[in-house]
């Protein structure tokens, strides 16, 4: 999954409530926040540009009624 300066997150909120989606760097320092607050049921696409950082691994994390998905992805420049 690599990526050149933006990315595409789909986020599929299966009921409405309370979400967080948020990006790390490999030192767990959460460096951008691409979601936050109450989202009605349904399918979101979130873009993160990440222009302003540097090339390598980022961990995107989304929480949301319990549940804790991350995924991990590669920033080339």
């Amino acid at each position: 999954n690599p990526f050149n300066p933006t990315t595409t997150i789909d986020l599929f909120m299966l009921e409405s409530g309370e979400v967080q989606v948020d990006v790390y760097n490999l030192l767990g320092q959460s460096i951008q926040t691409l979601a936050s607050g109450y989202k009605e049921m349904g399918t979101y696409k979130l873009v993160w540009d990440a222009s302003a950082v540097a090339s390598g691994v980022y961990f995107i994390k989304a929480h949301t009624g319990g549940v804790t998905k991350i995924q991990k992805l590669m920033l080339i420049k």
